[in-house]
């Protein structure tokens, strides 16, 4: 056994110069699982051996197996500075170290105590590498843009009482037109706008639904929030897109009025884009609330001024001082009287918006489309 110890002695001395191929020809004689000469050393292996020499053959035994595991531990930290690489199309890269070519990482000597799997403590005298070098970097993904701006609107609704609710993005056509007063003449009916999977199932055109099925689910008084993905049959382009996000607001209860609808449309602008914003409401139409209106807010980059200091146009809100950015209205009795409330007994208002028009106006982005390339230089950016 003392032959053998020798041996490896002097396999380990020669891993100075041959490193990696040494250290794997030390781990495969001697600590293999299967084939390592120290692993069919063990009771059984001793247990022939008489009892004066058992103590004897033990202690060789495992100066054997300390001096095997110190010779790989040192051969494996010399072998740290060779299999460093470099990306030779990037010298500059912050991952690249030394190649093969004998040029040594920055080391500080010292005496390492090392614990291998066996529990088998050993102290290795070696050339450390410096720790102080930067680690490779691991990529961390963000939150997208339409979901940081939909969750910020979502908190912003928690905060005031309002629960989520979701409904299906495959829609019949009652709930996504009849039971909002939409008639069968409507021009949104039609096919070349919206994308019909049968002649009464379509890909839902707004968030809308979702009231009627909560009110029908829950009833009165009811503060809902219902944000998701809606289909229309638009061309792609800079402002438009066949599948885009709307959150639906709604609030139903008793001696709900105009005035509430508008103190709490005016508090969100005003959390959401700053306290300096202000609204504007004018008069619209749309067939499920009445009386309906258009909210815009105050240019939050140019102050409402239209221009700049030197009096440059605003190009976010087109020199106009005004961007709009959702319809709301009081809720029509006949959609009321869809949704099982009694529109005798109750009132109630709701309010749409664009989570991409949101973002798009939060963050300066003039192009729809650049939400949803998967363009990694555009979404790193949030």
């Amino acid at each position: 056994m003392d032959s053998e110890r020798q041996e490896l002695v002097s396999r380990g001395a020669a891993s100075s110069t041959e490193r990696e191929k040494t250290a794997k020809a030390l781990r495969d004689r001697w600590l293999g699982r299967k084939n390592g000469l120290l692993a069919h050393i063990d009771e059984k292996w001793l247990k022939p051996s008489s009892r004066e020499l058992k103590p004897i053959v033990g202690r060789k035994f495992n100066e054997l197996r300390q001096t095997s595991a110190q010779l790989e531990m040192e051969a494996l930290i010399r072998d740290v500075p060779v299999r460093a690489k470099v990306n030779s199309s990037d010298p500059g890269s912050k991952d690249a170290s030394f190649a093969s070519t004998g040029q040594a990482l920055s080391t500080a000597t010292g005496t390492v105590a090392v614990t291998t799997k066996d529990s088998v403590a050993v102290e290795v005298t070696t050339a450390a590498a410096d720790l102080t070098l930067p680690g490779y970097r691991r990529r961390l993904g963000s939150i997208h843009p339409i979901t940081r701006v939909q969750r910020e609107i979502e908190d912003i609704f928690l905060g005031l009482g309002y629960s989520i609710e979701t409904g299906p993005e495959v829609e019949t056509a009652y709930y996504n037109f009849d039971a909002l007063n939409i008639p069968a003449t409507h021009p949104a009916r039609d096919d070349m706008d919206s994308l019909y999977v049968d002649a009464e199932t379509v890909l839902r055109t707004h968030t809308s639904p979702v009231q009627i099925r909560a009110l029908r689910k829950h009833g009165a008084p009811l503060y809902i929030l219902a944000p998701g993905r809606v289909y229309r049959r638009d061309n792609p382009d800079a402002s438009h897109s066949p599948m885009f996000h709307q959150i639906e607001g709604l609030a139903v209860d008793a001696d709900i009025t105009f005035a509430d609808l508008k103190g709490t449309l005016d508090f969100f602008c005003r959390k959401f884009f700053g306290e300096k914003v202000r609204t504007s409401f004018h008069p619209t139409y749309f067939p499920f609330t009445e009386p309906s209106g258009e909210v815009s807010i105050s240019c939050f980059v140019c102050d409402g001024a239209g221009s700049d200091a030197v009096g440059r146009s605003c190009r976010t809100c087109k020199a106009s001082g005004w961007i709009e950015v959702m319809g709301c209205g009081m809720i029509h009795p006949d959609v009321l009287g869809h949704g099982g409330v009694d529109p005798e007994r109750y009132s109630g208002w709701a309010f749409g918006l664009g989570i991409d028009r949101f973002a798009m106006v939060k963050y300066d982005i003039h192009d729809i489309q650049l939400f949803f390339q998967s363009d990694m230089r555009f979404l790193e950016q949030f």
